[in-house]
């Protein structure tokens, strides 16, 4: 499916893809990461580079309204203390797990353009909520 809608894309005249990173699909268990048949991240980006194109990734974690639950994996809601997408410690810590596992893998196979790779822009966490205890 990839490769086809790939082909389509670069004969579109399109040269950068933009995709997202979703959470709940790669880690859709506390630590059990999915990487395998269409979760296959790497195998996806390889094959926008064989066609020569370039990669805009939104690793996330939030992905706002375009996927379920924000692409957040459902067992972060049991995690104790959680709030979501705030200056939360059990967020934070949540999130740089996921997002340092995605960077150290994309970057284990070359794929950043400063190792040659297609990735051109990565973005982490479009907005964060901040509380404010004004009164």
């Amino acid at each position: 499916m990839w490769p086809s809608l790939i082909k389509k894309t670069k004969e579109g005249g399109i040269e950068v893809i933009d995709t997202y990173v979703f959470w709940n699909l790669h880690e859709p268990k506390l630590g059990q990461y999915d990487f395998n048949g269409r979760n296959d991240l790497v195998k996806f980006i390889k094959e926008i580079r064989s066609q020569g194109l370039y990669v805009c990734l939104r690793i996330g974690p939030f992905i706002e309204a375009e996927w379920n639950y924000g692409g957040l994996p459902f067992w972060l809601r049991d995690v104790p203390g959680m709030v979501y997408r705030t200056d939360n410690e059990p967020f934070k810590f949540h999130m740089r797990r996921f997002t340092s596992k995605i960077v150290n893998l994309l970057k284990s196979e070359g794929l950043y353009a400063s190792q040659g790779g297609p990735i051109i822009l990565s973005q982490v966490l479009i907005f964060v909520i901040v509380h404010l205890n004004v009164k």
